[in-house]
């Protein structure tokens, strides 16, 4: 049954005021952390102190939280003073710390793609009609007189028998594509995954197979449908520092030069090369598409200033009472997009769902953990990551460096982005039908009434767009679960207009701002006891869960489990 919730919403003052019942056993009465700032935290999952840690991660003061900046350095000291206050360890040897390096590269926003097509030349400007940058590390990058030539999808994936880069050498071409599958604008079910992307889709793959052809640059064609927000969210995340790990760092191929086309630039490309930018969608998804030449040439001058640097995730653990070398990992990442400075008007990019929310949620979960009175068999890793939005790159690392080995990873559990939209009949599973976890999740929700379903958008890939997807291509099994969109209050049509306008109005802009005068925490609370059920009964038991029959990511788990069953079987 639901647990009964006293929330205390009305203002700052009476939040300080406000508990509710975890799901989660709690600490004796009276066994209250201290105060810290001012608020008095107590160790139960509740609306006041979630509210308090949100409130001051997504502050002006911490500057949109931007990886190598003066917000990075107020907000993880200001998620390890919370793990200390908690009762944490220190998860990374005797530091709170790990140092994740990175390059920091800012493209010169004067850059333009110049055109050359049959002798009508056009220069395409940076923000308005296309973007661009470079993961090479390189200061300057030269493209000269390089032929643009349409992909497709620019996907290479046999099992589907299906290459859109078939018979040509790429050495020094510049690649235009869509993005999403190939079926997905015509909505063929029988390609791909029709309606629901697969990483083929995913802007990150695409420029790495466009860098494993040797292309000399790639542009994907923005579209807001395919790629599920709109222009402003690439111009966005595509200007000011960029971040990517040091190249030794990294095994994945990179472009000299990478970006995207507006809508608007792209029809216009394709019109003068006389090709039909509507037509192009529907040949692009016909089994044996070929390349086709957009009968123009690409100069451009892209500059950028390099620097190395270094970002930190934070580490906290719970030790386990009993199989202290066996761990249960709760994760969000911390990083946003910064300050954007002569940027008018305000801009500072909070990231207040995206996501102070997650750590917020992470750190009452410990809270909760910490003290309740059964403590943990199993320990429990809590990482606050850096560099989500720059590509998942801190879970990235992490996963190459874990502090636990992985093969004694139980299970992940990921929170990002929390539904602020107040208390739901169900709970979204993102890739929901993946793994075990899925099977502690159910009963626990049926105790508050709730039922789980994938998530509906799922032409937008969020599962290979957040931190938990590195844990899943290791193979460890890993829950990326959310509020649902069937509200208590409003149904079905309430939930998801309240999606739709987060991602119209707030997401990746300076609006998505701590807001308590419409923000509805009784239902995140109620997320938050869920997720914290899962992990408690994982690491209070001796249950390795795996990933189901047909999920991609099992035979991983089952290659690290298999030392684990021949001891098991050798004992007598």
């Amino acid at each position: 049954m639901p647990r009964k919730l006293l929330l205390c919403l009305a203002a700052a003052a009476a939040l300080s005021a406000c508990k509710g019942e975890a799901t989660a056993p709690t600490a004796p009465a009276g066994d209250t952390a201290p105060a810290a700032a001012g608020h008095a935290f107590s160790a139960d999952i509740n609306a006041g102190d979630f509210a308090e840690l949100v409130k001051t991660l997504a502050s002006d003061e911490f500057e949109g939280r931007a990886p190598g900046s003066k917000g990075e350095e107020l907000t993880v000291n200001y998620i390890r003073d919370q793990m200390q206050r908690i009762g944490l360890q220190p998860g990374n040897g005797d530091s709170w710390f790990q140092d994740v390096a990175m390059t920091e590269t800012t493209a010169d926003e004067s850059t333009v793609l110049n055109l050359d097509q049959g002798g009508k030349t056009r220069a395409l400007t940076f923000g308005t009609d296309m973007v661009i940058g470079t993961r090479s590390g390189q200061p300057e990058v030269k493209v000269d007189a390089s032929e643009l030539v349409f992909v497709g999808y620019g996907v290479d994936a046999p099992e589907q028998k299906w290459n859109d880069y078939a018979g040509q050498d790429w050495k020094g071409k510049t690649v235009v594509m869509f993005v999403n599958d190939p079926g997905f604008h015509v909505d063929d079910a029988k390609l791909f995954d029709g309606k629901r992307m697969t990483y083929y889709g995913r802007w990150t793959y695409k420029f790495e197979e466009a860098a494993r052809k040797g292309a000399a640059a790639a542009l994907i064609v923005h579209d807001t449908a395919g790629a599920s927000y709109g222009w402003d969210v690439v111009k966005n995340s595509w200007a000011g520092p960029q971040y990517d790990l040091p190249a030794k760092d990294d095994a994945d191929p990179r472009l000299p030069a990478q970006g995207w086309l507006s809508a608007e630039a792209a029809r216009q490309l394709f019109a003068d090369a006389g090709l039909d930018l509507d037509k192009a969608y529907k040949d692009a998804s016909k089994r044996g598409f070929k390349p086709v030449s957009l009968k123009a040439k690409v100069s451009f001058d892209l500059k950028s200033t390099i620097a190395e640097k270094k970002s930190r995730n934070v580490v906290g653990v719970l030790p386990g009472s009993k199989r202290a070398d066996e761990a249960v990992l709760y994760m969000a990442h911390w990083d946003h997009l910064g300050k954007h400075e002569g940027e008018q008007g305000d801009n500072i990019y909070n990231g207040a769902v995206d996501n102070a929310t997650g750590v917020a949620g992470i750190l009452e979960v410990a809270d909760a953990m910490a003290h309740q009175q059964q403590p943990p068999e199993r320990s429990v890793v809590f990482l606050a990551v850096t560099l989500e939005e720059s590509g998942l790159l801190g879970s990235k690392y992490y996963v190459s460096h874990p502090t636990f080995p992985l093969d004694k990873i139980a299970g992940v559990i990921n929170i990002d982005a929390m539904s602020v939209a107040g208390r739901a009949k169900d709970m979204t599973v993102t890739g929901y039908g993946s793994s075990e976890l899925e099977d502690i999740l159910k009963p626990l929700a049926a105790n508050q009434g709730r039922t789980l379903h994938g998530e509906t958008a799922v032409q937008s890939g969020f599962y290979f767009r957040s931190d938990h997807f590195n844990f899943a291509k290791a193979g460890v099994p890993a829950l990326y679960a959310d509020g649902g969109e069937d509200l208590r209050d409003g149904g079905i049509d309430a939930g998801r207009k309240a999606a739709e306008a987060y991602g119209r109005d707030r997401y990746h802009g300076p609006k998505d701002e701590f807001d308590l005068a419409t923000w509805k925490l009784d239902g995140t609370v109620e997320d938050l006891q869920l997720l914290y059920g899962v992990g408690n009964e994982l690491a209070a038991g001796d249950r390795w869960p795996n990933w189901y029959e047909g999920n991609p990511f099992k035979a991983a788990r089952d290659a690290m489990m298999k030392p684990k069953a021949a001891a098991a079987a050798a004992t007598p």
